[in-house]
This record gives C-alpha cells, structure tokens and sequence, in this order.
C-alpha cells in the first residue's frame, strides 16, 4: 500500500513539476496551422517548428485541421490544455475578421495567451496570366464594364479576402463573384489554372507563381511597396489610397497556460526569427519579421487590439457575415 502511495505521490509531483514548466517540454509540441499544407502559413510554421526543435529539445510538429475559415482549428486550440504542448500560429483573419464575421463558440483574446508576433505580409490583388488589363486602372475599369462577371477566389466565405474584396468594391464602385476555398494552396491552384479570375491574398501565397509569369499583381495593400515585390505598386500609388491590409501571424497558446512556457516558447521563437537560415527563407517566400522589440506577448496583444479596433466596425458597417 505504501508503494502505491509512493509511486501515486511521485506521478502526481511530476505532473505538477510539468505543468508548471519545470520539466517542460517533455514530449512533442503541437503546433495548429488551421489551413492547408502547403500554402503560406503552413509554409511560414514549417521553417519555424524545424528551428524550434532545436532550442526546445522536442520535436514540433505542425497539424492542419482546416475549414471555416480558419475557426475550426483555432477552436481546437481554445479548448486544448492550457500546458504549452498546443498551440497556434494564426493570422489577421483568424485572430481578428473571424471574430467580426463569425459567431464563435470561444473568444477570440481571452481564451489566448499571446506568445509572440511571428512575421508580416500585405495582402495582394493578383490575377490569372490570361485577364485582358494590363494594370489596376484598366483593371476597374473592366470590372465595372462587366459588373458580376468576374470570379474573385477567397479563403472561406466571411474570411479575410471576403472583407477586403468587399471593401475594395465598396471604394471603386466595382461588384464580382465570390468563390470560397478551403484556404490559399487549393485557390492559388486554380487561379493558375484560369478557373477563377482574380483573388486578394497574402504576398507568400503567390510570389513563385507571379515571379514566374504565371500569374501578375496589380497592387499591394501595404504602405509602401513590399521588399519581396518591389515591381508591384501599392494602392495609394494606382490612385485608391487607403486600402491597406496584412496578414500578420502570431503564436498563441490557450488561457491559462503557465508564463513561464510562455516564456520558454517566446524565447524559442525569437532565437528562430534571430537564425539567419530562417530569416533568409522567410524573405525567399515574402514574409517579414518584425523588430525584435515586438517579438513579445505584449506586442502580438496590442497588434490584435489595434487591429480589432480598425476592422470590426468596417465589417459590421459593411454586414458581412459567414454563411
């Protein structure tokens, strides 16, 4: 009896040791890419779980529930055990346009903990090889001679490129078709394919295809033209300022999970950003890093704050809803 008691004592200690990250990690790490293998996110969490693996002792694998938009996964993750073994890299639709667009069984920040801001991309207006215009002004002016004719590929309906589709149309005076996908790898394959006409994504979901003249990029959401495709002028440069978009990604773990893995995770992914092997392939796929000064929980908590606070009320103004 008393070895039973011993031997329970024991387990029990160490499962306490573990869950306050004495221990940890002690096993594989999960982390939840919501959408597609292959496409820009899968891509950016792949080169960030094999450096990671590195500095964490423990493999760290990536999965891919998908659907809806991204929610599907990122509810998963809500619901996982706050012990750092789970956790997900997500996005500006995901972590803020969901929660506008979507009725969600869980809360968007507060069922979180932020780890880290992870990397940065604009949002893009690319293009079948084979559509006529030849750059944004003949492009809109195509659009409103053919209004509804055209096919805009989005990433689930009430997603990011559903909002900003919406809000390009609303500045230009311009209407088209919507066609849902799963997520960017599947649309990028038919956008080549010349199935669908036109899509608004992130700069990675694209940048071999456009470089390689099988798609072309009639403008770029950011501020100023992006490093990765200097040749593509941004919206404010074409002459429809204003429409600025990025899918910025961050690292979340689920409410609750101890600071100290917390720590040990951002930690993790810093020393990732830092290695100049990941940061060369991030830039290789069109991704930014952001200042090491931002590479923190407190600044992933700010960015999705901020960003809340722009897009809410342009997608309730606009009523765009997940069907």
């Amino acid at each position: 009896m008393k070895k039973l008691v011993a031997v329970a004592l024991t387990m029990f200690l160490a499962t306490v040791a573990d869950a306050r990250g004495d221990s940890y990690p002690s096993r594989p790490i999960t982390i939840v890419v919501p959408f597609p293998a292959g496409g820009p996110t899968d891509t950016l969490g792949r080169i960030l779980a094999e450096r990671m693996t590195v500095t964490l002792g423990q493999s760290v694998i990536i999965e891919n529930p998908t659907g809806a938009a991204g929610t599907i996964g990122t509810g998963r993750v809500a619901r996982s055990a706050p012990d750092g073994y789970t956790t997900i890299l997500g996005h500006w639709q995901t972590h803020v346009i969901n929660g506008a667009t979507y009725t969600l069984s869980f809360d968007l920040v507060n069922d979180f903990e932020p780890i880290s801001l992870v990397a940065d991309c604009p949002v893009w207006f690319i293009a079948k090889a084979a559509l006529p215009p030849k750059d944004l002004a003949e492009l809109i002016a195509w659009l409103k001679d053919n209004p509804g004719k055209a096919t805009v590929g989005i990433g689930g309906v009430g997603g990011g490129a559903d909002v900003v589709g919406t809000y390009f149309q609303k500045n230009t005076g311009t209407r088209f078709q919507f066609v849902p996908y799963r997520g960017a790898a599947p649309m990028i394959q038919d956008l080549v394919a010349g199935q669908i006409d036109l899509t608004f994504t992130q700069v990675a979901s694209a940048l071999a295809q456009v470089r390689a003249g099988q798609l072309k990029a009639y403008a770029v959401m950011s501020k100023a033209r992006w490093p990765a495709a200097p040749e593509t002028p941004t919206f404010d440069e074409v002459g429809v300022p204003g429409l600025h978009a990025s899918f910025w990604h961050g690292l979340w773990a689920p409410r609750g999970t101890p600071k100290d893995i917390i720590a040990r995770l951002n930690a993790a992914l810093v020393e990732a950003l830092d290695d100049a092997g990941v940061r060369r392939r991030l830039a290789e796929i069109g991704q930014g890093t952001w200042p090491r000064e931002q590479q923190t929980p407190e600044a992933l908590a700010a960015q999705q704050k901020a960003e809340i606070e722009k897009w809410w009320p342009i997608v309730k103004a606009a009523n765009i809803k997940a069907e």
